[in-house]
């Protein structure tokens, strides 16, 4: 990952002021395509690029061609889990989304002959275009296994589903199994039953570790039962487990009574500390302020973006003014895009006149949370304005950037 302070690595972090800078730069369409080619995302399940690098492609009228040759490289036979092609594929749809049809016609001939064709068939199945698929159902008939078939048809009504299987009985069956499984079931009155064991057995419940164990914690955990936080002391130790899951996300919803239980965890360093910051985040008050930036300090040292992440929210939360130097730097040096929502979330909170230069930026970020935040807060001038327009009437913008945008400007 190349320094926060160049372009081509501000590119990387899919920072906004990188894409209103580059239509300046020498060499910026080069950098794009290099981070389409070498996914600079610390985390690819959550964080977003492929719109942020499409708009860039559309800004810069930069052709497409040198991502199709980034799908057809040699090292594509090689490729074991299609992590190398993921964001040229996101890209290529966003460009379609964009009105570049050309884009569709690299995904059509991956998904004919590239290594990874399922991914590219189920990308142009989320463009809803039957225009686009026109002949890819023989290939699709042909070439997927039932549970392949399954997944493909697995989301909400889509009219490239609908056309293939008119014509392919193998995707009608499929599609008939999924309207199947997803009939609703009427619960049974037994499910209506609230538990009537006490806590103590639902304790020893939860500690015999067998299939009951995890409904015994969560009713734990429903009734705010002390002995969930005893538990925990137990179980959080250990190496991680189903069961020590079950508590954690028993002891998220706990609430504030959890506080001076975690206040120890954080001071006895037991085992219990991730628990005890993730709920000091959620419910701690002023007086965990130190513990917090601490945390997040450090977190930040070790440039451990997933760390830094509960601070940030319960330094927001707490409006905690005293945030606002690494907050600041956590927005411009993370390389875990999916923090930033939340630092600008926390910015407008804890300063909001500092915060405005951070909401105009977020215009052009590449997460949709940034995004929305800065469409309800970024103050309204003639350049934000235009580009809150573009975001409103933008058919690849998120429905929730689009409505903010909309609300923003009937101000």
């Amino acid at each position: 990952m190349e320094s926060a302070g160049t372009l081509h690595g501000q590119l990387q972090r899919g920072l906004g002021r990188a894409a209103r800078r580059a239509a300046d730069k020498p060499g910026a369409g080069e950098f794009v395509y290099d981070c389409i080619r070498r996914d600079p995302r610390w985390d690819p399940r959550c964080e977003e690029r492929g719109l942020y690098y499409a708009r860039l492609m559309v800004d810069l009228e930069l052709p497409v061609g040198p991502v199709a040759e980034h799908l057809f490289a040699p090292s594509d036979h090689a490729d074991g889990d299609g992590r190398r092609v993921q964001l040229a594929l996101e890209v290529l749809a966003d460009l379609v989304r964009l009105s570049r049809r050309e884009a569709a016609s690299a995904l059509y001939r991956y998904a004919e002959e590239g290594t990874h064709w399922f991914d590219a068939i189920d990308t142009l199945v989320g463009l809803g275009d039957p225009a686009l698929t026109h002949g890819l159902d023989e290939l699709v008939a042909a070439r997927c296994s039932e549970s392949a078939l399954d997944a493909l048809v697995a989301g909400p009504h889509n009219p490239v589903i609908d056309s293939w299987a008119a014509r392919q009985p193998r995707i009608a069956d499929a599609l008939a199994r999924r309207r199947d499984t997803g009939r609703v079931r009427r619960p049974g009155a037994a499910g209506a039953k609230k538990s009537r064991r006490t806590e103590a057995e639902l304790l020893e419940a939860a500690r015999r570790r067998d299939d009951g164990a995890v409904a015994a914690i969560f009713e734990l955990g429903r009734r705010r039962a002390p002995a969930l936080l005893d538990l925990a002391e137990e179980l959080l130790p250990q190496r991680p487990s189903r069961w020590g899951g079950a508590v954690c996300r028993a002891l998220r919803e706990y609430g504030p009574e959890a506080v001076p239980r975690a206040r120890a965890w954080a001071t006895a360093r037991g085992g219990c500390q991730d628990m005890a910051l993730d709920i000091l985040a959620r419910y701690g008050t002023r007086q965990d302020i130190p513990l917090l930036m601490s945390e997040l300090r450090d977190a930040l040292e070790r440039r451990d973006w997933g760390d830094a992440a509960g601070p940030i929210e319960g330094l927001g939360r707490l409006r905690a003014g005293e945030a606002v130097p690494l907050l600041k730097t956590a927005w411009t040096e993370s390389t875990y895009a999916f923090l930033r929502p939340r630092v600008l979330t926390a910015l407008t909170r804890t300063a909001p006149h500092t915060a405005e230069s951070y909401t105009v930026e977020g215009l052009w970020d590449c997460e949709e949370g940034v995004r929305r935040v800065a469409a309800e807060t970024a103050p309204l001038t003639r350049e934000t304005r235009i580009r809150l327009q573009r975001l409103h009437h933008d058919a690849a913008e998120e429905p929730t950037v689009r409505a903010a945008a909309a609300g923003r400007l009937m101000t």
